[in-house]
């Protein structure tokens, strides 16, 4: 507790997700203390350096109830340093801020994990569900799914409570990577060549990430608990570049390409992971989030606009 609010770590907090989490638990009362690699000299913040296996997080822990750990090594270019830049990072930093956490009292612990655990892409198959065996792919699904299992290990030794979220590609102002890519080119009018893609995906606006993170923190009663979760609507690539487009205000310049072809482009890329998010479907069954109470507060247009408000 502090100042007679409960008191929220959260790591990532000057992040993507992060600089629109916190201002929401303000809101909603809790006392949030940033969890930092560079002072901005705002609010209540802790420099902890980088994250890993030797991180000190007890300054940054006391008096904390809960924590929400967003942060987390995501691109790496060099395959050969990423293995253990990875686990440093992923698997042994986060299991040691959980432990910590855990010896200091907290009594929640959030993890924001990916859909990625599951695999790229269920094209042919069923929705993807909490119970499904995981079978991640690449190296940043493969971390996060070591440090769900060290968590799940972890709650089943402690009191602490942990949830884990594992989220589809999050939009909003300020996303970076496939979706900046994408909303650039909307906006440029540059064509492009998924006019013919017949695929379903699970997208997820950062105002429906942070407000479930928010209930989690009202209503997590279990030792261990997994979410999925995502916007109501799952649309397919092309849609949601037209209802991007439509947020802009712009025209949609999208065209056919077959889909050998367009195959055969992507993969000169020589990111697999590019042409699965583009070409393949990934359905989430968001069921269980639901049977909570949370249902997501914003839709698809509305995220999509308000992503675009203030982003150049």
């Amino acid at each position: 507790m502090k100042n007679g609010k409960p008191l929220v770590l959260v790591t990532g907090a000057s992040g993507f997700v992060g600089g629109h989490l916190v201002p929401l638990l303000e809101q909603e009362g809790w006392a949030v203390r940033r969890a930092v690699r560079k002072s901005s000299g705002e609010g209540d913040e802790v420099l902890v350096g980088s994250l890993g296996p030797s991180t000190h997080w007890q300054d940054a822990l006391a008096d904390a109830d809960a924590v929400v750990h967003l942060a987390a090594r995501v691109h790496h270019q060099n395959e050969e340093h990423a293995v253990k830049i990875y686990r440093d990072v992923n698997i042994d930093g986060t299991l040691h801020l959980a432990r910590c956490a855990a010896d200091a009292g907290v009594k929640q612990f959030i993890f924001v994990s990916t859909v990625l655990v599951h695999g790229r892409s269920n094209d042919g198959r069923a929705p993807f569900s909490e119970n499904d065996i995981l079978t991640p792919r690449g190296l940043y699904g493969m971390s996060k799914a070591a440090a769900e299992a060290g968590l799940r290990n972890l709650a089943q030794q402690s009191e602490m409570r942990v949830t884990v979220i594992r989220p589809p590609l999050v939009y909003g102002s300020g996303a970076r990577g496939n979706f900046a890519l994408l909303t650039r080119a909307v906006r440029r009018g540059i064509p492009l060549p998924f006019g013919g893609i017949d695929n379903h995906r699970a997208f997820l606006s950062v105002q429906n990430l942070s407000s479930f993170i928010s209930q989690r923190l009202k209503q997590a009663d279990k030792s261990f608990d997994v979410f999925l979760v995502a916007d109501q609507e799952q649309v397919s690539t092309p849609q949601f570049i037209e209802r991007l487009a439509a947020a802009a205000g712009v025209r949609s310049r999208l065209f056919s390409m077959p889909t050998p072809v367009l195959r055969a482009l992507l993969g000169m890329t020589g990111r697999q992971e590019t042409r699965e998010s583009l070409m393949g479907s990934l359905v989430l069954d968001i069921s269980k989030a639901v049977s909570t109470g949370w249902s997501p507060p914003v839709s698809l247009d509305d995220g999509l606009r308000l992503a675009l408000r203030s982003s150049g």
